[in-house]
Order: C-alpha cells, then sequence, then structure tokens
C-alpha cells in the first residue's frame, strides 16, 4: 500500500484527491457497485470509468428488472447494499435471480466522510468501499431458512397481537369491575374464555358462571362468583366483545401460520441419523397457549439431526427461533466466538490507549440472541449445572450480566451439538458444585503458595 506524504498546501490538496479516489488501496472487486436504497427511488453507482456511472431507478419490480439490465451491462458482478429498514428485501432477491453476487452490510461501515451528502455521493461511497474490500457482508442463512425465518417473525408478531388483545380483555373486565383475573391466573385459558364468552352470551348469574370453571381451578367457586359481580355497562360489554373477536381471529391465524410452517419444514432435508424419539422433559400432555399447532419438537431434530430440548432452558420454541435466524449450518461462523458475538452474547471491549474503556454488551436487536436471554433467565431454580452457574453468576455479578452470561453458554452448546451433531450430556448440579469447589481450592492453594503459606484443611488437619 503506497502511503502519500504531503508537506506543502497543494501537497495535501492532491493527498485528499488521492484519498477520494482510493489510491492507497488495492482494488480487489474491480466490477463491483453500490445502490443507496430509498422508499422511492435506488441510486446505483458503477465503476467511474463508464460514460454514465450513477443512475437512479424506481422501486417498483419493473425498475429492479431495468436496474440488474443496467448493471448487466456494465460488466458489475457484485453489488453492496446498506440494510435499510426493508428495503433490501426485493432489491437482493431480484439481484440474486439474475445471478450478481449481492452483500448486504451494516450501515456503521459505511458512514459517509464529513462534507456534502447526497444520495450520488452515497452510492459511489458504497461502491467504492466495496471495490476495496472494505465492507464486510452481512450474514443470512440459507434461502431455507429465509421462508421460515419470515414466517416465524410473522408468527411472533401475531402471538404479541393476541396478547395485546388479552391486556384490553383485562381493561374491559376491570372496568366493569370484573375481578376474574383476581381469581384465576389466566383469563384466556379454558375457565376465563368460557366464563367471558358466557358474559357476552347475556349470563349475569355469579354462581353460574363459576361453575363454568375447570376440575383443576382451586379458588372456591363461592369467591370466583363474588369476583364475578360487577357493573356490566353496554360500553364495556361492546369493547370486551370487539377484544375477544380480535383475539379468536389472531388465533385462527396462528394455527394457520403454524401449518404453513409445517409444510416449509417439511421441505427441509432430514440431517443426519435420526435420534430416537423420546417424550417430553417437561410439558403436560396437553397444548400450551402460544405453542406451535404441530409437533415442533420432532420436526427440530429431523432437520437438525440432534434433541436440542434436552438442554436445560431450551424449549421447542426457543430452539426454532435460534435456528431460524442462524440456520442449521455452524460451519458459516468461523468458531464459537464468532457466533456468541453474532448473537450479542459477549463483551464489545473499547480499547484506547491501551485501556479497556467499556465492555458492554454491542448493543442491537437480535432475536436469536433475544429468545436464549430468556430461556437463561428461566434456569433461575433449575436444578442442574446450567442452573447452579445462573446463580452463581447473579451473585457475582448481578442479575443482568449473568443472564447474558448463562445465554452465552447455551449459544455455545447450541453451536457445539449443531456443528459436531453429538447427543447432549446433562450434568449434575451437585457435580457442578464439586467441580467448582476443586477449582476453587487449588486455586487458593497456588495462591497461598506463591505468598509463603500453606492451606490447611481445618476438618481433617491435612495440608493441602
Amino acid at each position: 500500500m503506497r502511503q502519500i506524504q504531503a508537506n506543502t498546501r497543494r501537497e495535501r490538496r492532491e493527498a485528499k484527491k488521492a484519498v477520494a479516489r482510493g489510491e492507497q488501496f488495492a482494488l480487489i472487486r474491480p466490477h463491483a457497485a453500490g445502490i443507496d436504497l430509498g422508499s422511492h427511488e435506488h441510486y446505483v453507482a458503477v465503476p467511474p470509468e463508464l460514460s454514465e456511472p450513477v443512475r437512479k431507478f424506481s422501486c417498483t419490480t419493473s425498475g429492479l428488472r431495468q436496474m440488474a439490465a443496467w448493471l448487466s451491462e456494465c460488466g458489475v458482478k457484485t453489488v453492496a447494499m446498506e440494510a435499510t429498514g426493508v428495503y433490501w428485501v426485493p432489491v437482493i432477491e431480484v439481484l440474486e435471480q439474475h445471478g450478481f453476487d449481492a452483500s448486504l452490510v451494516d450501515a456503521r461501515q459505511t458512514r459517509n466522510v464529513s462534507g456534502r451528502k447526497s444520495d450520488e455521493i452515497d452510492c459511489e461511497w458504497i461502491r467504492k468501499l466495496h471495490s476495496f474490500g472494505l465492507l464486510s457482508p452481512a450474514f443470512r442463512p440459507e434461502e431455507s431458512m429465509v421462508v421460515l425465518r419470515s414466517l416465524w417473525r410473522h408468527r411472533d408478531g401475531l402471538v404479541r397481537a393476541c396478547a395485546e388483545h388479552i391486556q384490553l380483555m383485562h381493561k374491559a373486565l376491570e372496568q366493569m369491575n370484573v375481578q376474574l383475573h383476581k381469581v384465576l391466573s389466566d383469563v384466556s385459558g379454558l375457565s376465563g374464555m368460557a366464563i367471558i364468552r358466557a358474559i357476552l352470551a347475556g349470563e349475569r348469574d355469579g354462581e353460574k358462571l363459576a361453575a363454568l370453571c375447570h376440575a383443576g381451578v382451586k379458588r372456591p367457586r363461592s369467591e370466583v362468583a363474588r369476583a364475578l359481580e360487577g357493573n356490566y355497562r353496554r360500553e364495556h360489554i361492546f369493547t370486551l366483545r370487539q377484544a375477544v373477536e380480535a383475539y379468536d381471529f389472531f388465533q385462527r391465524q396462528l394455527e394457520e401460520c403454524d401449518r404453513m410452517v409445517e409444510a416449509e419444514m417439511a421441505k427441509l432435508p432430514s440431517r443426519g441419523e435420526q435420534p430416537a424419539p423420546q417424550p417430553e422433559a417437561r410439558g403436560s400432555r396437553y397444548r400450551r397457549k402460544n405453542q406451535p399447532h404441530f409437533d415442533l419438537r420432532s420436526e427440530l431434530m429431523r432437520i437438525t439431526g440432534v434433541d436440542l430440548t434436552k438442554v436445560e432452558g431450551l424449549d421447542s420454541v426457543t430452539v426454532f427461533t435460534v435456528v431460524s435466524e442462524t440456520g442449521t449450518d455452524m460451519g458459516r461462523f468461523p468458531s464459537e466466538k464468532n457466533f456468541a458475538s453474532w448473537l450479542h452474547l459477549c463483551p464489545n471491549h473499547k480499547i484506547t490507549g491501551g485501556r479497556v474503556h467499556s465492555r458492554r454488551v454491542r448493543p442491537g436487536i437480535n432475536r436469536a440472541g433475544q429468545a436464549l436471554r430468556v430461556a437463561a433467565q428461566s434456569l433461575h431454580h433449575s436444578k442442574s449445572a446450567l442452573g447452579a452457574f445462573y446463580r452463581r453468576m447473579k451473585a457475582k455479578l448481578g442479575p443482568q450480566k449473568a443472564i447474558v452470561a448463562t445465554a452465552h453458554k447455551l449459544a455455545i452448546l447450541i453451536y457445539r451439538l449443531l456443528k459436531h451433531g453429538e447427543a447432549y450430556v446433562s450434568q449434575s448440579e451437585a457435580r457442578y458444585l464439586e467441580l467448582t469447589r476443586q477449582r476453587t481450592v487449588s486455586h487458593l492453594t497456588r495462591k497461598a503458595h506463591q505468598l509463603g503459606f500453606q492451606l490447611v484443611n481445618t476438618a481433617t488437619g491435612e495440608i493441602v
């Protein structure tokens, strides 16, 4: 790489022009293009030696096809664009259909230099950085997983919509002073929905409504009947009816989405020897709320070749959330450290002047990493090695850092199981605590010898 020495004002000006031309870096991708995405039109830059280096295209499908045809005429082979909202999705799909090597890059890597800013300058800057190999492409799973990822994210939105309308049911019942949520843990459960539907049908007798409770409800029926005495005003009944109808609609949408996910998963090839089917370690024989309407665990075992739900804290929904975001091929991540870094589950050291000024986890929303954080938090009362690790980290570092540390350990387990295809071997809490004790004793013994002391076992009187 040639370095430019600038002493005079003129030489510095020429050096700045040379930097703008990129003369210090080797041209790695001479046939590269850059795209600045927008909601109405996209600006595309090609190598500057062409007669028209920058051109804009509409965001319509015909405009995207014209863009692909023009890039082919210009001899472009690789294209880079920022991850701007969802505008990049149709663009990258059309370009890949036409045989281009399309790369999605982080917007933080394409920040322009200070000065004038326009769409033409931005697309040219992206092209220049990409041609010199200064942009790292973002991770995107294989095409089959892209379909499942889109469906699963849509399903997550449906689950959130159901939760929102359950809150509206709570609000309407509270305004009527019907304290159903005080006697039932879940108003959207079997007993709660039966009572709510009876209220909408015109029933006001508390005793008759309480008789609709399932046999598993522990509260006395008389207490339930008292909680159902309320002021059933018309406007509150109307809002309750609308919330229930919307909830039922989203539940039907959720079931239809599950059938679509099941059909797409059936298209995926099986991986390795299938593990023998075993009964669920946790859960009941009834389908829990928001659980898929098909046997997701068996399908996951088929496409991954291992049973990841054996890991404490991981259920089929959490596992599929991670798999749909990352895919099943862990070879695309060079190491487990890269995998944990992509999930935002490791410290992000910011070092300046030889000093670490911050170790905060890299900010950003990662759906797979967030799912592992929730799974880690559920290990608080687990009588396993992972549960003991979480409690030890919580006592040492606090709850927030303990969640990240445990989620990091879960991510490493998923990486190793998917990459090597070996069955998970659970470790007991007693074994983990014993190993932790042995490491502590070994450390204290070594430290005592360094300071000229001896460690004595007070129970036996022996020197350690």
